[in-house]
């Protein structure tokens, strides 16, 4: 496995797991109950106007990240 496979992994994966977090954030109260216990209930109305962008940048990584990585196998298939 050499550097850009690895880093395309990497992109990946990082891609999935902030997707994933930043879903799991968007359309549960999973945020709103953590900040209510620690005590920042204020900043819950301001939530959307970060995990929402957030969640679009994460789901065009990971889009990116899928993109190469079958560019990077086509190109390998025709070698």
């Amino acid at each position: 496995m050499n550097t850009e496979e690895k880093s395309s992994n990497g992109l990946l994966k990082v891609g999935l797991i902030g997707t994933v977090i930043a879903a799991l954030c968007c359309f549960t109260p999973l945020l709103v109950v953590l900040f209510a216990a620690v005590g920042l209930a204020a900043v819950v109305g301001y939530l959307d106007f970060v995990l929402l962008p957030a969640l679009g940048i994460f789901i065009l990584l990971t889009i990116y990240a899928l993109w190469r990585k079958n560019a990077r196998n086509t190109q390998s298939q025709r070698n």
